[in-house]
């Protein structure tokens, strides 16, 4: 078997390297400014959808002038961005150090079938943030720090399969919010899980 990173054991950060410099902490101002645009943005999306809500809506809401939410976020899909990455903070901690199966102290099998309920879960709640942050750029998922903490977390999981960087790859393909809003209508939540899970659990079958 070939040893890959574990984010079980890795110090910080959402690529689960050694830890680097601590960033320069950020002014008070700021980010209260910070965790008023996010909490007005999260408050206009559920009330009236991602696509409904303009940057001026979220500014006025937060009390803060425009140029603010613009200089800090860029767009509605870097607001969708970074409230991802604070609701996927609890999953990334019961990945860590919960219980199992979601948790360390469970076999492989076991911890993969609970990741896949798991991330489902979490992204059957936030659709369409999930959909506009995948959507508005080339690669933007596969480049956000939670992709790949989820890569490393599936790789060592996935360490018996013959190719586990591939797998990891093709398993959270089939757990994206474009591929799950697609077929969702079709298949419904529960045939989704359940083909997921089998998916997850067949990738640990060697060739």
């Amino acid at each position: 078997m070939t040893a890959h990173p574990d984010p079980n054991t890795a110090a910080g950060g959402g690529a689960g390297g050694a830890a680097g410099p601590r960033p320069p902490r950020e002014r008070a101002d700021a980010a209260r400014n910070r965790a008023a645009i996010l909490d007005a943005a999260a408050g206009l999306f559920a009330e009236y959808g991602v696509d409904g809500v303009s940057m001026d809506q979220v500014a006025a809401a937060a009390g803060v002038g425009k140029g603010t939410v613009f200089r800090r976020f860029g767009d509605r899909a870097g607001l969708a961005a970074a409230l991802l990455a604070e609701r996927e903070h609890d999953l990334r901690d019961a990945v860590l150090h919960g219980p199992p199966p979601l948790g360390p102290g469970a076999a492989a099998g076991d911890r993969l079938a609970a990741f896949v309920d798991a991330c489902f879960d979490h992204l059957l709640r936030h659709l369409a943030l999930a959909r506009l942050h995948e959507t508005a750029t080339t690669g933007s998922r596969h480049r956000a720090d939670a992709y790949r903490f989820w890569h490393r977390h599936l790789m060592t999981l996935l360490d018996a399969s013959a190719d586990p960087e591939t797998c990891a790859h093709a398993l959270l393909a089939n757990l994206s919010a474009v591929h799950i809003s697609a077929l969702l209508p079709e298949l419904g939540e529960d045939r989704m899980r359940d083909g997921l899970t089998h998916l997850a659990r067949s990738a640990l079958r060697p060739l």
